[in-house]
């Protein structure tokens, strides 16, 4: 997470990042949910992609607005496409 170009900053770009997810499209094993969350040193707001014991698979940091507005579609994942 500290790149800050890898910074998502629409509800497009969440739904993006999510699908690729969904799809397996980032390589990632084991994925078990995905979660907003506050960093602690910072206050700063990222995505984690999580395994089976919660544990940080990847991150991405999120703009206040994306967290605000994002959290359904986290909670409740993508909606298919027609």
């Amino acid at each position: 997470m500290n790149n800050e170009k890898d910074i998502i900053d629409s509800l497009e770009e969440l739904e993006t990042f999510l699908l690729a997810i969904e799809n397996g499209g980032l390589g990632l094993k084991d994925v078990a949910g995905v979660a907003m969350a506050t960093n602690n040193a910072d206050g700063r707001r990222f995505v984690a992609v999580l395994d089976e014991k919660n544990q940080l698979l990847l991150a991405r940091w999120i703009t206040e607005e994306v967290f605000e507005n994002g959290q359904d579609l986290v909670r409740y994942g993508t909606k298919p496409r027609h």
